[in-house]
This record gives structure tokens, C-alpha cells and sequence, in this order.
């Protein structure tokens, strides 16, 4: 696999040698901050923070902050009154990765639904399938944030 330059061209010579793990990365920064407190030169402080670490940090928080976000945009769903304004959360999290989940004619899935509800049917090819959705569920592309909350069909009792 060849990498692309900033300019857009390739270099077929700059190939990929393998993946380096986090834990990986964090040691040989470790490393590289005792290696300038022993070659005599200004040991490395608490204060002093390595451009790598600053963008594992800078990435950890912006991560939290658009946890944080969603979360917020799920609670005023939950308690919004006017349809176009569902309508708007709905479509801005959308544009993020985060979809609204309303498995309606789908079969139930207990790992990925939760029954809140059945209703009776004597056809037995609707037996299972969600009827409709109570509470609608979201995932994080796809990591499930809230599970569905339906009611399935289930076969009559005579």
C-alpha cells in the first residue's frame, strides 16, 4: 500500500510497516523524554506535555465533548413536543453517524431491542415481528446507544 503526500501524490517508496500499538506509542514517548534528562539536556516536567500526548488528549476530549453532545441531543428528543423539532435533532445527528432506530416490521431481536409491550395475532407469519416502536433507539454508527423499546406481535392465546 502505497501513502499519499499533502499533495496528493504518491509515494510507492513510503510503505507501511505495521501497526504500532498505543500502549507502543505512550512507551516510546516515555522513552524519549528519560533519554533528554540523560544526555544532560532539560529533563522532561510535569508541566512539559509531547505534541503527540497533547493530540491524544486534545482527540481523548474532543471525544467526550461529542459523547457529551449526544447525550444532551437525547434527552431534548425524548422531551420534545413539537414534531419539527425532532425532526431537526434527528437530521443533525444523522449528519454525525448517530441514526435513529424504529424497527417496525422487522423481527425481534432481544440484542438488539427491548420488549415493552405485545400484542395478540392468530396469523403466525406476524408472530415475532415488531409491531411498532414505543421508544425510538439510536446507535453510533454501529454501536448501539439505546436499544428500541417495542411492542412484538405474539401468537394469540386460545
Amino acid at each position: 500500500m502505497a501513502w499519499f503526500r499533502r499533495d496528493g501524490s504518491v509515494d510507492p517508496d513510503d510503505t507501511p510497516t505495521g501497526q504500532i500499538a498505543a500502549v507502543s506509542i505512550a512507551q516510546i514517548i516515555e522513552e524519549a523524554d528519560a533519554e533528554k534528562g540523560t544526555d544532560g539536556a532539560k529533563a522532561a516536567s510535569d508541566t512539559d506535555v509531547h505534541p503527540l500526548q497533547q493530540q491524544v488528549s486534545d482527540l481523548d476530549r474532543a471525544l467526550a465533548d461529542r459523547q457529551a453532545l449526544i447525550q444532551m441531543c437525547l434527552y431534548a428528543l425524548d422531551r420534545a413536543r413539537s414534531g419539527g423539532v425532532v425532526e431537526r435533532l434527528e437530521a443533525g445527528l444523522a449528519a454525525i453517524g448517530v441514526h435513529a432506530l424504529r424497527p417496525d416490521g422487522e423481527r425481534f431481536d432481544p440484542a438488539r431491542h427491548e420488549a415493552g409491550g405485545a400484542v395478540p395475532t392468530e396469523d403466525p407469519a406476524l408472530e415475532g415481528i415488531v409491531a411498532e416502536t414505543e421508544v425510538t433507539g439510536f446507535a453510533d454508527h454501529d454501536r448501539l446507544l439505546r436499544a428500541p423499546i417495542v411492542t412484538v406481535y405474539a401468537k394469540k392465546s386460545s
